[in-house]
């Protein structure tokens, strides 16, 4: 007789007790030996290596991703992040040693890092398939067991992730949920000892009220207007290359991406030539016919995308075709500072191009907004890079590139302000996902009766001379 699939009612119930058998998982202390995490690990490069295909597929079907891209974005990166973490793992989990002071002698001080127990990770649908399991990248190294819940708004990719991971990882240690509203609401409702949530600020506002009810630490990775600062003196040939590859990379939809450019007033012309020489070299003269620009996740989104389009100056591009969830590479220029272009995050492909008459008001314009999570700066001067560096507050800060800090598993990736909060990539990860234990081992062979009662003027001269 065959299964008959699970009601809605059904799935939600089974939430909690998927929640209670990864508590049981963890407590049986599964997932604290090295050897257990390092092969569930090689588990998941061996998950995004053989299934390499399909993740393609999926990533093409749900956001019209070339190869090339979704293997740098995407399947490449999250092995660079694997074979990072199995080649640092012994070092991050032993014990740190710390100084002691006179007064504890003798005795030892050394951080323990601990697994938190069972971790809650929410993924983003832009990168759906690394933005889901990088995270989980840390969440195994530091030895938890993790509730996975990819976005429903790339359902293809979503769908694979739950076939693939009770394939290859430990089933007791690793679940997921798919769903949309009800099914995030439920999870949400579920004590998790931390929650890593990927995505928008709205969003995040409400994952971190569900954690407050259990009092659950939270890294939130959200986004913002990521402001790009061009300056007369930059490389006016690798700049235009670099903002362009980094501003129109999966159309947009990047919450790192280049949101808006700032530039001298006298230079500005130069810089839009440059970059739409660049568009024309990366994607021909029509970006539709071409296999290497993707296309908007939904409707819903062009919708959104496409009303920002309204009352601007389009000096570039601006063709659209809403069937095919298709915008085209656009520029627009000196839009209104009070327009929904310039008050929101884009997560598209437009990217406004803002006139100064000064590169140096650069930074009073980004000041008076909320702190970015990239900031991107194009210059040969030292001075103004400093001033820049010195003055402005951003998640993470890229001088004469953009994104590519994301190559580096030594810096940690995250928000400040409204941007978010919390890091992870590399170590940064594992301690996220770690409780980080002090411990103090004291030796009884020697104990000096100072802080012992009955006090006396004798004892306070000593505790003040060694404390």
């Amino acid at each position: 007789m065959q299964a008959q699939p699970q009601t809605a009612e059904q799935t939600l119930s089974a939430i909690a007790s998927t929640v209670k058998h990864l508590s049981t998982s963890f407590a049986s202390g599964l997932t604290r030996p090295l050897a257990w995490r390092k092969t569930q690990l090689e588990q998941l490069k061996r998950l995004a290596s053989e299934r390499e295909e399909e993740i393609m597929a999926a990533l093409k079907a749900d956001l019209g991703k070339c190869q090339l891209e979704s293997w740098t974005s995407e399947v490449g990166f999250l092995i660079s992040e694997i074979d990072h973490a199995i080649s640092h793992l012994g070092k991050w989990s032993k014990p740190r040693r710390v100084s002691t002071p006179i007064i504890a002698m003798p005795g030892k001080s050394y951080i323990q890092p601990d697994p938190k127990g069972v971790v809650l990770i929410i993924g983003a649908w832009n990168y759906p398939f690394q933005l889901t399991l990088a995270p989980l990248i840390p969440a195994i190294a530091a030895g938890n067991c993790a509730l996975i819940k990819p976005s429903e708004l790339a359902p293809n990719t979503s769908a694979l992730i739950a076939k693939l991971i009770p394939k290859y990882l430990d089933r007791d240690a690793f679940a997921v949920v798919e769903g949309g509203v009800p099914e995030t609401t439920e999870v949400l409702k579920q004590r998790f000892d931390h929650i890593l949530y990927t995505g928008g600020e709205a969003v995040g506002k409400i994952v971190m009220r569900a954690a407050a009810e259990h009092l659950t630490p939270v890294t939130l990775e959200l986004g913002g207007k990521s402001p790009c600062i061009v300056a007369s003196d930059c490389d006016l040939e690798v700049t235009a290359s670099r903002i362009a590859w980094a501003k129109w990379m999966n159309v947009g939809q990047t919450c790192i991406a280049p949101d808006y450019v700032l530039v001298e007033k006298a230079f500005a012309d130069k810089l839009i030539e440059a970059i739409k020489a660049k568009l024309k070299d990366f994607y021909g003269d029509d970006p539709a016919k071409s296999s290497d620009y993707g296309r908007i996740i939904n409707q819903r989104h062009f919708d959104r995308i496409a009303g920002y389009l309204n009352g601007v100056d389009v000096t570039y591009g601006g063709q659209m075709d809403r069937d095919a969830r298709y915008m085209a590479p656009t520029i627009v220029l000196n839009p209104p500072k009070d327009s929904a272009l310039m008050q929101e995050e884009i997560f598209g492909p437009i990217l406004p191009i803002v006139p100064l008459e000064t590169i140096e008001q650069s930074v009073a314009f980004i000041n008076a907004r909320h702190k970015p999570l990239a900031l991107y700066l194009f210059t040969g001067s030292s001075q103004l890079e400093q001033q820049v560096l010195e003055n402005t507050s951003a998640g993470s800060v890229c001088i004469n590139d953009a994104m590519m800090f994301m190559t580096n598993a030594e810096l940690p990736f995250g928000g400040v302000g409204n941007s978010g909060m919390g890091a992870y990539h590399g170590q940064w990860g594992f301690d996220t996902f770690s409780h980080l234990k002090a411990v103090m081992k004291r030796s009884t062979w020697f104990d000096i009766n100072w802080r012992y009662p009955p006090f006396n003027a004798h004892k306070l001269k000593w505790l003040k001379r060694v404390g």
